[in-house]
């Protein structure tokens, strides 16, 4: 099917990897807790959009580009984990009773997904390694086969996201009852995005 070998076998791998924690998973629930299900589903939106750019990017060589010059890789990189420390120590040092760390407006926890999902240099280069385990070299169908890949993506990546957001938002209105509970899930979740900007620079 458009050239795809083993369908099956890519979207049960590429759900597995979109179950993986991570930043996108903490977006998608942090977005939920703050905004509703609006909020999720937009920053769903941005990680799909920010997923699409990466994918295309390295369809055109751009993993190429970054492995020949480690400089613009370790850039992009670096920018990504301080924007996620960021975030991370606003949800550490918010006062009790303070403003939501993460911005009201559904554009605004899209923006925060994508620029999240954007500074990942290293989602080029997997999909640039990924794509060809599923691709059938006879009949591969040149962009035809891409866009067939992207658009299954882009649809697993809303079904999972759907999901998430639903799900955290169930809770969310459940621990808003408790908010002790709230304020330390909202700690862990700064603690988490300063883990993972950390982690970011080291890998």
């Amino acid at each position: 099917m458009f050239g795809v070998t083993d369908y099956g076998a890519f979207v049960a791998a590429f759900i597995l990897l979109l179950a993986i924690p991570g930043p996108g998973n903490l977006a998608l629930i942090l977005s939920t807790s703050k905004g509703g299900i609006l909020g999720g589903l937009a920053s769903t939106l941005g990680i799909i959009l920010g997923d699409q750019v990466l994918m295309w990017l390295a369809v055109a060589g751009v993993a190429a580009l970054l492995k020949a010059y480690p400089a613009a890789f370790h850039l992009v990189q670096w920018l990504g984990a301080a924007y996620l420390i960021w975030l991370g120590l606003r949800m550490l040092l918010a006062k009790p009773g303070a403003a939501p760390t993460l911005n009201i407006k559904a554009r605004h926890y899209l923006r925060q997904a994508l620029i999240i999902t954007l500074f990942n240099p290293k989602a080029i280069v997997f999909y640039m390694a990924f794509f060809p385990l599923f691709i059938d070299p006879v009949r591969h169908q040149g962009m035809q086969t891409f866009a067939f890949l992207a658009a299954t993506i882009a649809v697993l990546t809303f079904l999972y996201g759907l999901v998430v957001v639903l799900s955290a938002h169930f809770l969310a209105e459940r621990m808003r009852a408790n908010p002790r509970i709230s304020r330390l899930l909202e700690k862990l979740a700064g603690l988490c995005l300063v883990g993972f900007g950390i982690k970011l620079t080291l890998n």
